[in-house]
């Protein structure tokens, strides 16, 4: 596990585009295409802006999202599926994307699709109840199903409303559509962009815990190639000397100006 500590959310942007556009072009050069999938969100947008203006050569990149709403049309402003075509399909010529319609229709397609090859990189953002995707606590780990219609808790509905998509939470779908943990953990390299004060608890509860499915991101660590950016106000809470990486996984810890490794090799 790398983590990544920039000043601002800015910062962690342009690094985590840095970052995630040479695993794409890597990518690319030794099979000839790349596979992503994308999370959404407001922590993801100074991360995507950037993304979209790499020297990428996107007619060999196909992509995949990783959740969607339960019944909601995708005129509506939360709807991950106008999200994404406006802030990133509309804006790179892509080979293909792939997203979540929200019913149940079409998962059993959408799954195909995904599983015709590896994914090469997943960006996986950590909501304000450490939720990776919609697997809110406590998060399905056994599951082997690519996605499933989950049930969104009481945080997980605060969380879209403070961030502007909805007007309460009555107004929040109660359900989504989601991958599962065990679909996220599939991918080649996972990246998560954590940007904002309003992470500190969660990017807290995730790096000095273990894997525990009451804290869904903390299985994160356990990714043979996994990298946390965050910037000082997420990572405020975090005491390096508690940070406790999956058994047999160490952690590094590297900001603009030093980089420096705790916990080496932590059983």
């Amino acid at each position: 596990m790398k983590i990544i500590v920039s000043k601002t959310a800015a910062e962690l942007g342009r690094n985590a585009a840095d970052f995630i556009a040479g695993k794409i072009n890597a990518a690319i050069a030794a099979k000839g295409e790349a596979r992503i999938v994308l999370s959404t969100g407001a922590s993801q947008l100074t991360t995507l802006e950037p993304l979209i203006e790499k020297d990428i050569d996107w007619t060999k990149v196909t992509m995949f999202h990783l959740d969607e709403y339960v019944d909601l049309p995708e005129t509506h402003i939360a709807s991950f599926r106008k999200y994404l075509r406006e802030r990133f399909i509309e804006k790179v010529p892509l080979k293909a994307a792939y997203l979540v319609d929200g019913t149940k229709e079409g998962i059993a397609g959408l799954t195909t699709e995904l599983r015709r090859a590896p994914i090469d990189v997943g960006l996986i953002g950590i909501g304000e109840n450490a939720h990776i995707a919609f697997n809110d606590p406590p998060a399905d780990f056994d599951t082997k199903e690519a996605y499933i219609i989950v049930n969104l808790n009481d945080t997980c509905k605060r969380q879209q409303v403070g961030e502007g998509w909805f007007a309460t939470v009555d107004d929040v779908p109660k359900q989504a559509v989601s991958m599962t943990v065990w679909q996220i953990l599939q991918c080649e390299t996972i990246v998560s962009c954590v940007p904002y004060a309003v992470k500190a608890d969660a990017v807290q509860k995730t790096l000095e815990n273990d894997a525990t499915n009451l804290i869904p991101a903390t299985v994160l660590k356990g990714h043979n190639d996994y990298t946390l950016f965050v910037d000082t106000d997420s990572f405020a809470k975090v005491n390096a000397g508690t940070i406790r990486p999956a058994p047999g996984k160490s952690c590094d810890i590297e900001t603009k100006e030093l980089t420096c490794s705790v916990c080496k090799g932590r059983e």
